[in-house]
């Protein structure tokens, strides 16, 4: 164990380095699928509703089947809200936590390895700043839902740390226990955060055959119970993959309908490119897009870099060496998402998250050996301008992740091939106003892949946003020709074609949208409006009930189903049932000016007279010149002199 006391001050520094690599963050915007894992996640917004939270989402979004990770958000949540600021904040917080403990990690190894040779806090720390300040980890502290990496990443960290503090204190009983004890805490928790965190328990184990055990045996032997603990942690894992559906979605997995080794064809793309944005942190892109091998040929000098590095993890390991071990947590992090096949996401950088600590340690300890004490001057000369650029690179990186249309418009100028970036640059744009700009993305998005389903669909949303139903209604029947069972689609097209006068299709459409998603409001409502324009109001007021009694992604929905329902039992001569509607209806929106006065008009059917000048007043602060509102309140008052 080491005998120089705490260095607080190198904790300090890593804490000072990580705030200024990621001080220009805090304000950035959710992006991507910032927006499905916490805008519209609804298991997050209230934390008192434990059971809720820890299942999180039913769809196939990031925070699905990772219950610590929606936890976390919950508590972002019941602090500020969908507020961006709390959630960079904690992220920054959980990266520099990272740090620290890998600091204190590396620090423990090297003392084991060194003898003394080695000056383990100096190098330590070297290694914990340049991680915390490298730029290819902004995709995972910047961009807000990848803390699911580094969460994972800290109690991945927390969990072998704490065995080798469990080593150092004895494991017969005392501190040696409890440090037992928090690994497999640790190693649980990680588990329920994601799943890369499945070979943590082999890590540990790793760990221990290189560094102090004689060998695996020996290591299983004298510490059975820990492991047998530590290796339990994966029926959590499993469960929470099981339930699931064990494929996210059917987006990754060997039943995800890809060819194994096509997909680890890429994979010696994506490793090599993990290696050289290492070293070279240049250009980093926020989505690579889909891409595919087509022989191996195309790959042959990074195939090569792969298996050299390989061979050497092996060779390493098979003779216990530090570098073996380095190796080993470099692939061995990497592996879930390198072998299991996946239908997109071939090269992530935020993947790289833990493993990048092992290439900096070895690039660090080499440099320190090459360099000597004869030339310690030096390489701390290297060691802080290698700070300093990777510092400058993560302030300038943060700085893509300003705007939704900087972040894609960067994506776009790196990967001009990559359909998805022009998608999601077309949606920036939009929501920024640019139509004419989101239009020319969407266009070169369909130009490069034609079956973009997706692409077609909210192409045509867009136009009908715009009025220009013809061509909308184009995009959408293109939609559906390419898939069928697109229940968006169904559901435009059917507005669309019920604003063209085509109540008999726009019916069937709606239809259609419903059968597929019955189970969202948004679906029920269109199709009750439909119902309600075709003259069916008692099959209306059943689907806008229906509406109601289903989560929306949008409030405004359930706003507007109330006071459509109202209505249509108001027509039906069935005020007293309306009026709760109503009611329900300014409860969400108080400046609802309609609802005000037809609600008034309910309640003076119902002889509930002072009510109905009430709403008829509001209805004329909100709306001078609303129509009949002022003859209907003098009728109210007449009534009641």
């Amino acid at each position: 164990m080491p005998s120089s006391p705490k260095p607080l001050w190198a904790i300090l520094l890593i804490v000072v380095a990580a705030w200024a690599a990621y001080a220009n963050s805090l304000q950035g915007p959710f992006v991507f699928d910032d927006a499905s894992s916490i805008v519209t996640n609804p298991t997050i917004h209230d934390l008192g509703r434990w059971s809720e939270v820890l299942s999180g989402p039913k769809t196939n979004v990031t925070a699905q089947g990772r219950p610590v990770l929606n936890l976390s958000l919950a508590v972002n949540y019941a602090f500020g809200g969908t507020g961006v600021v709390g959630y960079h904040v904690v992220n920054v917080v959980i990266h520099l936590l990272a740090a620290v403990v890998l600091f204190g990690l590396v620090r423990r190894t090297l003392v084991k390895v060194a003898d003394g040779n080695l000056p383990a806090d100096a190098l330590a720390l070297a290694i914990a700043v340049l991680w915390v300040v490298h730029p290819l980890q902004t995709e995972s502290v910047t961009y807000v839902i990848q803390r699911a990496e580094s969460l994972m990443g800290l109690l991945y960290l927390f969990t072998v740390y704490c065995f080798v503090r469990a080593v150092e204190a004895g494991e017969q009983g005392g501190r040696g226990v409890i440090w037992q004890v928090l690994a497999v805490l640790a190693c649980a928790l990680g588990m329920a955060t994601k799943e890369v965190m499945a070979t943590a328990p082999l890590m540990v184990l790793f760990y221990d055959r290189t560094f102090v055990a004689q060998s695996f045996g020996d290591a299983l032997r004298r510490r059975w119970a820990f492991y047998g603990a530590l290796f339990g942690t994966w029926l959590l894992l499993a469960w929470l993959v099981l339930q699931g559906g064990g494929n996210r979605g059917g987006s990754v997995g060997f039943g995800a309908g890809v060819e194994a080794w096509a997909y680890w064809l890429t994979q010696f793309r994506a490793l090599a490119t993990y290696v050289r944005l290492a070293f070279w942190p240049a250009p980093l892109v926020f989505e690579y897009g889909t891409f595919w091998i087509s022989s191996f040929g195309e790959i042959v000098f990074e195939a090569g870099l792969v298996l050299a590095l390989l061979a050497v993890t092996l060779h390493g390991l098979w003779r216990r060496t530090a570098l073996g071990f380095a190796g080993a947590w470099f692939f061995g992090i990497l592996a879930p998402t390198s072998l299991a096949p996946g239908t997109t996401q071939m090269i992530v950088e935020h993947r790289m998250y833990l493993s990048l600590a092992a290439v900096l340690a070895v690039a660090v300890v080499s440099v320190w050996r090459v360099l000597g004490e004869k030339r310690k001057a030096m390489a701390w000369v290297v060691g802080v301008s290698a700070v300093v650029v990777a510092l400058g690179l993560t302030v300038r990186r943060n700085a893509d992740y300003r705007t939704d249309v900087a972040l894609w418009s960067d994506t776009v100028a790196k990967r001009p091939e990559n359909p998805l970036a022009h998608f999601m640059l077309a949606g920036a744009r939009e929501r920024a106003g640019d139509a004419e700009g989101a239009i020319a993305s969407y266009t070169e998005a369909l130009r490069l892949k034609p079956d973009f389903s997706v692409g077609q669909e909210n192409f045509g949303e867009l136009l009908l946003r715009m009025g220009r139903r013809k061509e909308a209604i184009e995009r959408f029947e293109a939609a559906l020709r390419l898939q069928p069972e697109l229940a968006d689609a169904h559901m435009n097209l059917g507005n669309a074609l019920l604003a063209e006068g085509r109540g008999g299709d726009a019916l069937r459409h709606l239809a259609e949208a419903v059968r597929l998603a019955p189970g969202t409001a948004e679906m029920r409502f269109n199709f009750a409006n439909a119902l309600a324009a075709a003259g069916h109001g008692a099959e209306a007021i059943a689907e806008f009930s229906a509406a109601l009694s289903r989560p929306a992604g949008n409030p405004a929905v359930h706003v507007a189903a109330h006071y459509e329902v109202a209505n249509l039992l108001a027509m039906s001569g069935r005020q007293a049932e309306a009026v709760p509607h109503y009611e329900a209806a300014l409860k969400a929106r108080s400046d609802y000016a309609e609802a005000h006065h037809n609600l008034g008009s309910a309640l003076f059917e119902l002889g509930r007279l002072r009510e109905a000048a009430e709403h008829y007043e509001a209805t004329l602060r909100l709306a001078p010149e609303f129509p009949n509102a002022r003859a209907n309140l003098e009728r109210v008052r007449a009534r009641m002199r």
